[in-house]
């Protein structure tokens, strides 16, 4: 059963899930397209038909493509506008290079890594991506920054809010966001500055404002909602392709995710793209 798409019974169906493992009587799943993880016991779960599931990915593919196309319109106006000014500034005959900003992203869930990366190379960006488990994230990222060097760091997998544990004020009722902080904070002391190093973090329902106090520049989730596997791509991509001179608007940043601003939040923030002149074939 492991890797089937589920709902549960007590939740009136309202999310499908992929069956991560069995233990015991207890089925653990991850959200299919939010990240989401949560567990359930066996008989709660029902495997989804086949006619739903074909249905669900078309629905979801629909509202993926939408975000997509969103982007790709904010992209086309920003880069008119660039090409204006320069025009309008500079001699037609020279022509221009870009940067690529290196982005570094760690995930806990290796298929979501993988549409991930998908979308960052369909939206032109260069992309690392590792696979690490939500729990040894703070024991890995040392590492991982000393090795890629990035601009824009993304750390994000599976969280969800347990209400059994206590308050959502207490870091101590989710499930993973304690590991988003500590590594958030360890990633900072790299990099003190928010515009050197630009960090996103968290997953679904996370501790929204642990996680910005430890020193991201835009997290999940400030109303504990669950979040868009791809939502961090967008975010990422709207730094990437600002100005470096412009600084990040984060309503825009938001208006083209899958979730918007209920369940993604973040502060200014300088852009990255940077341009340079004159442009030189490589022989």
């Amino acid at each position: 059963m492991t890797g089937m798409l589920v709902t549960r019974y007590s939740h009136e169906h309202d999310i499908v899930f992929r069956i991560k493992k069995i233990v015991g009587e207890t089925v653990i799943l991850h959200g299919e397209d939010l990240r989401l993880e949560a567990d359930a016991p066996i008989d709660d779960v029902r495997v989804l038909p086949e006619d739903l599931v074909r249905e669900r990915l078309e629905e979801m593919k629909d509202k993926e493509e939408y975000s997509y196309r969103l982007f790709r319109q904010d992209y086309q106006l920003m880069k008119d506008k660039k090409e204006y000014e320069h025009k309008k500034n500079e001699p037609r005959d020279i022509q221009r290079f870009q940067l690529p900003v290196k982005v570094l992203h760690i995930d806990g869930d290796r298929l979501y890594l993988k549409k991930c990366i998908d979308l960052y190379q369909r939206l032109g960006l260069q992309v690392h991506g590792v696979y690490v488990q939500e729990s040894e994230l703070p024991l890995e990222i040392d590492d991982l920054i000393r090795k890629i060097q990035p601009e824009i760091l993304v750390i994000t997998g599976h969280d969800a809010y347990s209400e059994a544990k206590g308050s959502k004020k207490e870091l101590s009722s989710y499930r993973n966001s304690k590991y988003f902080v500590e590594t958030v904070r360890k990633a900072r002391n790299w990099e003190p500055n928010l515009d050197q190093l630009i960090i996103f973090a968290g997953a679904c329902q996370s501790h929204f404002e642990s996680i910005i106090r430890a020193g991201a520049n835009f997290a999940s989730s400030p109303d504990r909602i669950n979040i868009h596997a791809l939502d961090p791509v967008y975010v990422v991509a709207k730094v990437a392709y600002t100005p470096f001179m412009d600084k990040v608007n984060v309503y825009e940043v938001l208006k083209n995710t899958l979730t918007g601003e209920k369940g993604l939040g973040g502060m200014e923030t300088k852009g990255l793209f940077r341009t340079g002149l004159p442009y030189v074939e490589t022989k």
